[in-house]
C-alpha cells in the first residue's frame, strides 16, 4: 500500500535536489519517470493520485518558488532567473510570476509581499502514514543541556488554543478558512529576514519556521502542569513593520534567558519516537536546584521548538533567575 508513496517521495526528492543544482535537464518526467522503472504514464497517474495535483503543476510550483526567493534574496538578473528555471524567456518567467503571485518578478523584487509559495509535499511519512518506527535501532546520543540568553526579537505567528501536538495543531488548523498547512506555511515561506532560516526547502528542516509554545493562562493545560497555548510561526528582527498576512500575529519578545534540552541528528524513520521519549525525559528530570534559574512560566513567555533530523531535535524554554 505504501510502496508507491516511497516512489514517489523519491521523485519530490529529486526535484528539490534539481532545483539547489540547478540541474533543468534531469528535471522532466521522463526522466524521473525512468529512474523509477515506470511509464510516464503511470508514474503521473499515482502522483496525481497520492498528491492531489499533477507532476507537472507541482513541478511548475516548486520552479516558481524557488525563483521567487532568488528575486526576493538576490541581485542576479531576472533572465538569469528564469533561465536556471527552466524559463524559456522573460516573457515566459514573468506570466508565470504573475499568474502564481499577482504581480511581477520586477515589481516583487521591489517590494515583496507575503504571497502563498508551494512548499515541499512528504507523501512518505512513516508517522503520518501511521507505521512508526522500523528496526530497532535506538539512539544513544545524550540530549545536551544548556542556558542561553536570546535577544529581543519579534514572532510572527498563528495560534491554536484547543490543540495537544503537531498532528492534532494542523488536523484543527485545516477546519479554518486561510489557516490550513499549506497556505500559512507558504506564506511564511515568501516572508524575507527569518532569523532561523539557512535556506532549507522544507518546512520543518531549515526554511525558519517552527513549533511554539506560549504560556498563556486561557490555553491548554499541558503535561507539565501550567496551560499554554500552541503556535506556528517564524522569528523575525525587533521592530518588524512589514505586512501582517491575514489571521497572523505579532508578538515582541524581549531579550530573555532559556534553558536549551538538544539531541543532535537521528535517523528520523527509525529513530523519532525514541528520541522524543528521551527529549521528555530529560526535561522531566533536570534539576534546577543548583543552576540559579527556574522555568518560568509567567503568561506571555514562549518555548521554541527546532526540529530538522538531519541537523537537531531542541527544545528553548524559557526560565527566571
Amino acid at each position: 500500500m505504501y510502496e508507491w508513496h516511497k516512489q514517489i517521495q523519491t521523485i519530490v526528492d529529486e526535484i528539490d535536489n534539481c532545483m539547489k543544482d540547478h540541474n533543468d535537464e534531469a528535471l522532466t518526467l521522463s526522466f524521473l519517470s525512468r529512474k523509477l522503472g515506470y511509464s510516464e504514464c503511470y508514474t503521473t497517474r499515482k502522483f496525481k493520485e497520492i498528491c492531489g495535483m499533477s507532476f507537472r503543476d507541482y513541478l511548475r510550483q516548486r520552479k516558481l518558488a524557488f525563483a521567487l526567493k532568488e528575486v526576493r534574496d538576490s541581485e542576479k538578473g531576472l533572465l538569469d532567473i528564469a533561465f536556471d528555471y527552466g524559463f524559456s524567456s522573460h516573457e515566459a518567467f514573468t506570466r508565470g510570476f504573475k499568474a502564481a503571485y499577482g504581480t511581477t518578478p520586477s515589481e516583487y523584487r521591489k517590494k515583496p509581499e507575503p504571497v502563498v509559495l508551494r512548499t515541499k509535499i512528504t507523501p512518505f511519512d512513516r508517522y503520518f502514514l501511521g507505521l512508526g518506527e522500523i528496526g530497532m535501532i535506538k539512539s544513544t546520543d545524550d540530549v545536551k543541556v544548556y542556558f542561553v540568553t536570546i535577544p529581543s526579537h519579534t514572532f510572527l505567528y498563528i495560534k491554536n488554543k484547543e490543540s495537544n501536538g503537531y498532528w492534532d495543531f494542523w488536523r484543527r488548523q485545516s477546519l479554518i478558512p486561510g489557516q490550513d498547512y499549506e497556505t500559512v506555511c507558504g506564506l511564511l515561506d515568501s516572508i524575507k529576514g527569518k532569523l532561523d532560516d539557512d535556506g532549507g526547502s522544507e518546512v520543518n528542516g531549515g526554511s525558519g519556521q517552527l513549533m511554539a509554545y506560549m504560556n498563556d493562562p486561557d490555553g491548554r493545560l499541558c503535561a507539565w502542569g501550567f496551560p499554554r497555548t500552541e503556535c506556528w510561526g517564524i522569528r523575525l528582527p525587533p521592530g518588524y513593520k512589514e505586512e501582517v498576512p491575514p489571521h497572523m500575529l505579532l508578538a515582541d519578545i524581549p531579550e530573555a534567558h532559556y534553558i536549551v534540552f538538544e539531541h543532535g541528528p537521528f535517523d528520523y524513520e527509525q529513530e523519532n519516537g525514541s528520541v522524543e521519549e528521551k527529549m521528555e525525559e530529560a526535561m522531566a528530570a533536570f534539576d534546577y536546584g543548583k543552576t540559579g534559574f527556574a522555568l518560568d512560566t509567567s503568561p506571555g513567555r514562549i518555548m521554541y521548538l527546532y526540529y530538522d533530523p538531519e541537523q537537531y531535535f531542541k527544545y528553548v524554554r524559557p526560565v527566571k533567575i
